[in-house]
């Protein structure tokens, strides 16, 4: 799989009060990003079957963003075993080529029929890991 990306202009709302996005802003877009890829790439009956919860994120603010700018998200995963999928994303300001900001997150399949932890089909996990 390659990677996904999606390009975003910062909005009014996503600055804090030191004038620039604020921090919870990033984790909004890694998520948007990571939702956004699953939607694209998955198929109807694997999006029918599987929901996915976070159970770490870790993220580098690297550059500020200003109100205005042009973001591209992109997000690709990593490592994937039976219950564990890394996402891992870059954002990146095109206009000077600067990452502003880098996350690993780790993912665990949900099962929408029983809610708990599930393994995902081979071809899943082959299509969705680079790593």
């Amino acid at each position: 799989m390659t990677r996904f990306e999606i390009e975003i202009e910062v909005q009014p709302k996503d600055i804090d009060s030191q004038g620039h996005v604020n921090n919870v802003q990033y984790l909004r877009w890694v998520q948007d990003v990571a939702v956004a890829h699953w939607k694209a790439a998955a198929s109807p009956e694997d999006q029918e079957a599987l929901t996915w919860v976070v159970v770490r994120h870790e993220i580098d603010y690297r550059r500020p963003a200003y109100v205005g700018e042009r973001l591209i998200l992109k997000t690709w995963v990593g490592l994937a075993t039976r219950l564990r999928f890394e996402r891992l994303t870059e954002i990146l300001r095109p206009a000077d080529g600067v990452v502003v900001a880098e996350a690993r997150s780790l993912y665990c399949p949900i099962s929408r029929a029983s809610g708990k932890p599930t393994a995902v089909r081979p071809e899943v996990r082959a299509f969705f890991s680079v790593g």
